[in-house]
């Protein structure tokens, strides 16, 4: 019988859904051992004392993350807010540990963009010379050699592979990209507030951060990187009266419409894809039910002969793809693991 050695891992902030969700994913690899979740203010309880769907599947108790050092694992996964990750960072950097940011404070090139759209203070600038964009459709390389990966955003996930193919192939006429996304409450995180609350969601909808949302640079920074063009969308979140899921609709003129059909676009994504275990080419428009649970993200292109425009939807599941099952994807290419390792759920319906 193979023996094979568990790399140890802790979760750096244990309150949150992404950090919940790391949790419900890495209980069940088979190559890693959670050795640590931490919580300032929980410390001492029992994780399941936070999250009793784990009730004796997971009951380790909960430190504080000063304490995580002495265990010395091999990676650890930040789950935390934007502005409080970069300290940790800060921290930690000189550790031969692998760092996996999911919060946005190393998802952009540089502090200058960051304190623009973030309107924080960044204390560490030097980690954006290191840090790798955790996206493994596009930087699957890049990331396998990676010590700091910056998590994509939800939005910017699903938003980012509704056109890659297209940008990477310098297809998109410029400033023609209009990305309308949609997303579940649990995408604004636990933490209660006026937006999320029941009565505000329930039975509503609503778009919000109208040309301001960060998300924009993040992924105009992404489709530059794959052909070198400026690049300027019009990105509108919007939220979903539902718990979880991303659906983006992008549409995009191009520069040599005459020469595009349907089964040009489909082969063109089939081609680029076709080594992306997560990504799925769909016949017809999917749902965020197709894909829920699961780190999936279904794609259909489509060809709109009468407007001479694509028309993209992606759907994703914002805490798996689009945070948590994103966050171990990129763990296993960090460690030298098939990337599918402990994230082959089928997803749930209805």
């Amino acid at each position: 019988m193979t023996i094979y050695k568990k790399y140890k891992v802790a979760i750096i902030g244990a309150s949150g859904y992404t950090g919940s969700e790391l949790a419900r994913i890495l209980v069940h690899h088979p190559e890693v051992e959670i050795v640590a979740i931490t919580s300032e203010s929980h410390a001492g309880k029992k994780f399941s004392d936070l999250h009793p769907q784990f009730t004796e599947i997971l009951d380790l108790p909960l430190t504080k993350a000063e304490e995580v050092g002495a265990l010395e694992p091999v990676v650890i996964f930040l789950a935390l807010p934007h502005g409080i990750s970069m300290e940790f960072v800060k921290k930690w950097h000189q550790r031969n540990a692998k760092i996996i940011d999911l919060s946005g404070d190393f998802r952009l090139k540089n502090v200058d963009v960051y304190q623009e759209w973030y309107k924080k203070e960044h204390t560490f600038p030097q980690g954006f010379d290191t840090a790798v964009y955790g996206l493994p459709e596009l930087r699957k390389e890049q990331i396998s050699k990676a010590r700091l990966v910056a998590n994509p955003g939800c939005y910017p996930t699903a938003s980012i592979l509704s056109l890659a193919p297209l940008f990477a192939d310098n297809l998109i006429m410029q400033k023609s990209v209009v990305i309308d996304a949609k997303s579940g409450t649990t995408g604004a995180g636990i933490k209660p507030g006026l937006t999320t609350h029941f009565s505000n969601v329930n039975d509503n909808f609503k778009a919000y951060g109208i040309s301001i949302h960060r998300h924009t640079v993040e992924i105009e920074e992404q489709f530059e990187a794959l052909n070198t063009e400026n690049v300027q969308i019009q990105f509108t979140p919007h939220l979903l009266p539902v718990d979880r899921g991303i659906l983006v609709t992008a549409y995009a003129s191009l520069k040599d419409a005459g020469s595009m059909d349907q089964t040009k676009l489909s082969e063109m994504y089939e081609k680029f894809y076709r080594n992306a275990p997560f990504v799925r080419i769909r016949q017809h428009p999917p749902a965020i039910k197709d894909v829920r649970g699961s780190n999936f993200c279904d794609i259909y292109p489509f060809w709109d002969t009468r407007t001479q425009r694509c028309v993209v939807i992606a759907v994703i599941d914002n805490l798996v793809k689009g945070a948590s099952g994103q966050a171990v994807q990129n763990m296993n290419l960090m460690l030298g693991l098939e990337q599918t390792i402990g994230l082959k759920q089928i997803p749930i319906q209805p």
